[in-house]
């Protein structure tokens, strides 16, 4: 594996940019210039900003290319990430760029990016106001009240800039009426969806879209508004500098608030509290719901058709970011994902489903949109998820595991929902030994994958801990002689003695990082040569030249096309160095896949190895639970170690 050293400068970036601990990201005038005029960006030029409903991803030129309106599953209303000619944007920028600066305000998810022109600086703040409606609303409901909020000061000199809102919505199907409600105000409708924008310059109607443009001297703003309408309404509103001034300062209040909740002190703090800040983002708030990612078919390679719709909530990646919330000292989150869960799961335990829509909707159907060309013209476009129907067993260790997280960070398991946990024990009991999916959704056909065995083994083991800690009623004694009888399997069918390592499947000779998670849930020990043969093999066979890790090579998953290296497998390798005593082999490599953020400490689902650019749906609830979670256990291992050298205790 590739090394670098602890010392060394922040790593050059394959865009020419570079990242330090969070410092600002700059883009040269040339790379604007490209950015403005041609295709949809590199991926990391995104920042994201959020209002717990929905999001919107906003690039180094001040444009918003994609938000779904009123919730992350909605239809976009921008979306020319998706499609550059045809599906929307709102972009807020001066003109004669010379360079791009950004940040966000600190311990917040409010955007702010500096522009310098050749005649004056001013900088861009990017929002979307808080509203709690938790209370009032059910999971299925929507904020009344949803806005983009933008605001441009010139801090120095003189800027000339413009406003341009273009609503494409049904994902750019649909071209909506556009029209004058005012001096400063428009309006658009089309179809289900509507609009209003605001701007304290006037206004004008240009093809089908909003354009404000003028002139800002040192101290002065400009502000503009978008807002969702619901049902047919053709309110406008009229706002003031005074009003959107306490909006963002409430905005800012909320975020810094929640953020003075995470209890980590140690290394890397800043890219832990912002991958908390990101996956609370990518909460819906209504719900407790998690979704995988904000968007929807960001290719996994570029001109590729592994496009995929993340917007929804995966029992996996929800439960495994539930930890990663808990060791931070957020149980808030863990209440709202627990009533989500008991919403969206409970009923007959063989009727679950690897995922659901926000509100726990279960039918998602896949359909593709053949007249959106794709991210960089990779197609197809695909909204709705056919991964809804599949057989995945490792999703009732999963919602074991998640009952173990709650009551070992949060409380006790109420009787109700134990009654519902038995069920999915005993359907475990039932269906262990049947093929299945699994975790990497395949569409070639069941196998007997060993990741989703240990699963089982899993869902027997915490539902065993949950009863004896709590005097809960089950048949411990069965469960304990099943869970004996998975492991035994595993360890007979699932290690090839031959390749001495653990294999994808029953019969294959396939690595699987997966099977890198096999410590991680206490199944085998690291430092078990089967498991240290299993990692070796990962590092040897699957490894990119800079050390990050693949799922899976030469296995017919029956997707064409290839893949990029997949960032949780990464963080994953570092966890299971941590436990075999590598530490700093684990700080080495650790450094080196979160360098590979953007400017923002945002991350994509993969990463491509050549080039170095980001792939994948972003930015991913997966990624940036792995930074967390890889990143305390890392601190707390040097931290012991430095104990123990020094004699404490």
């Amino acid at each position: 594996m590739n090394q670098i050293s602890r010392n060394c400068q922040p790593a050059a970036r394959p865009d020419g940019g570079s990242r330090g601990e969070f410092g600002l990201g700059r883009t040269t005038a040339y790379q604007m210039d490209m950015v403005t005029h041609t295709d949809s960006p590199p991926i990391a030029d995104y920042g994201l900003i959020g209002d717990l409903h929905s999001c919107a991803l906003i690039s180094k030129a001040g444009s918003i290319d994609w938000c779904c309106l009123p919730r992350f599953d909605s239809a976009s209303i921008f979306g020319r990430i998706l499609d550059w000619d045809k599906g929307g944007y709102f972009q807020v920028a001066p003109t004669g760029i010379q360079s791009v600066e950004r940040r966000y305000i600190p311990g917040t998810n409010v955007l702010e990016t500096t522009f310098v022109t050749d005649s004056g600086t001013a900088t861009l703040t990017d929002f979307m106001p808080i509203r709690d409606h938790s209370h009032e609303m059910g999971p299925r409901e929507q904020a009344p009240d949803q806005q983009i909020v933008r605001v441009l000061e010139c801090s120095s000199g003189s800027v000339h800039y413009r406003m341009e809102c273009y609503p494409r919505f049904e994902y750019g199907s649909i071209v909506p009426h556009a029209h004058h409600s005012s001096e400063n105000t428009g309006f658009a409708h089309g179809g289900a969806d509507a609009i209003s924008v605001w701007c304290s310059a006037p206004v004008r109607v240009v093809d089908d879209g909003f354009l404000a443009e003028g002139d800002l001297s040192a101290g002065q703003k400009m502000w503009t508004v978008v807002a969702y309408r619901y049902r047919f309404s053709h309110e406008v509103d009229s706002w003031d500098e005074a009003e959107l001034s306490q909006l963002l300062a409430e905005t800012i209040g909320y975020w810094e608030n929640w953020s003075s909740i995470c209890t980590y002190t140690g290394k890397n703090r800043e890219a832990v509290l912002r991958s908390a800040l990101t996956l609370k983002a990518l909460t819906y708030e209504p719900s407790g719901g998690l979704v995988a990612a904000p968007t929807t078919s960001l290719p996994e390679v570029i001109g590729g058709s592994r496009n995929w719709d993340y917007r929804f909530t995966w029992i996996r990646d929800a439960s495994f970011a539930l930890y990663g919330l808990f060791i931070l000292g957020y149980t808030a989150e863990a209440r709202a994902f627990k009533e989500w869960l008991e919403w969206a799961s409970t009923g007959r335990a063989r009727d679950l489903q690897i995922m659901y829509g926000l509100g726990g909707e279960k039918r998602l159907t896949e359909i593709e949109l053949p007249e959106m060309m794709g991210y960089q013209h990779s197609r197809p476009v695909r909204i709705g998820n056919g991964a809804y129907s599949q057989f995945q067993l490792d999703v009732y260790g999963e919602i074991l595991d998640s009952a173990h997280l709650y009551r070992k960070f949060v409380g006790e398991i109420d009787s109700e929902y134990w009654e519902y946990l038995l069920r999915v024990v005993l359907f475990v009991l039932d269906h262990w030994r049947e093929p299945d999916e699994g975790i990497w959704e395949t569409r070639a056909g069941r196998q007997q994958f060993v990741f989703s065995k240990v699963w089982c083994w899993v869902a027997l083991d915490r539902a065993i801990k949950a009863a004896r800690a709590l005097h809960l009623p089950g048949d411990v004694d069965l469960w304990r002689r099943v869970r004996t009888e998975i492991r035994e399997e595993i360890l007979a069918k699932g290690f090839d003695q031959q390749r001495g390592a653990f294999v994808q499947a029953y019969g294959s000779s396939t690595l699987d990082a997966a099977n890198l998670m096999f410590p991680l849930v206490g199944f085998i020990k690291a430092d078990d040569p089967r498991m240290l043969a299993t990692i070796r093999a990962v590092e040897s066979e699957l490894t990119s030249p800079q050390g990050f890790v693949y799922r899976y090579k030469d296995f017919d998953d029956g997707l064409g096309g290839d893949e990029g290296i997949f960032v949780i497998c990464t963080f994953w390798l570092v966890d299971d160095l941590i436990l075999l005593g590598e530490i700093d082999r684990a700080r080495v490599l650790f450094e080196k896949i979160l360098s590979y953020s953007n400017d923002l400490g945002l991350m994509s689902e993969e990463i491509d190895p050549v080039s170095g650019q980001m792939l994948g749906n972003f930015p991913q609830a997966f990624s940036h639970l792995g930074i967390i979670n890889t990143a305390v256990h890392l601190d707390q291992a040097e931290k012991k170690r430095e104990n123990s050298s020094s004699g404490g205790s």
